[in-house]
């Protein structure tokens, strides 16, 4: 899960190009909406007065920046998730407000990216012919071993 190096903490959010995004995406700044308030744990003497805790909400069910495959995907693989159709991220690991909205952005396009990412097709495989003798080969020892343990009616 490849998520972007560096994510600008305002602005549009970028997510570069990769499996089941070719061409990447963009989602435009206008349809990601931040909300602030007081976050818990560490803070020294600011810690009553800062609005560092951040709320990232982004519509997925009426984005434009979606076709819509991704849509259908993401609403089908985010379901547990999704609100509404809005996805909702929150970050308080950082005292600083600036930080927790790039935190945030960071974890909305991962979790994006591996939504969007095609499930592996699973292809199946035969047991070789050596494997299936060893098993063979397995099963006549332990029966001749439990054979060995029985008493015989002489």
């Amino acid at each position: 899960m490849a998520a972007p190096r560096r994510v600008s903490s305002t602005g549009d959010l970028h997510l570069p190009p990769g499996r089941g995004l070719p061409d990447g995406l963009t989602i435009p700044a206008g349809e990601l909406v931040e909300r602030f308030s007081r976050s818990s744990g560490p803070g020294g003497q600011s810690v009553n007065t800062t609005d560092s805790r951040v709320e990232l909400s982004w519509d997925v069910g009426n984005s434009a920046a979606l076709g819509d495959h991704h849509r259908a995907r993401l609403l089908t693989r985010l379901d547990g998730r999704l609100t509404s159709g809005v996805l909702t991220i929150s970050a308080s690991e950082h005292r600083s407000q600036l930080q927790n909205r790039a935190a945030a952005r960071t974890r909305l396009a991962a979790m994006v990216m591996a939504a969007l990412r095609p499930e592996q097709v699973r292809r199946p495989t035969r047991p070789s012919r050596a494997a299936k003798q060893a098993r063979l080969d397995a099963k006549k020892r332990r029966s001749r071993l439990k054979s060995d343990r029985r008493l015989r009616g002489d």
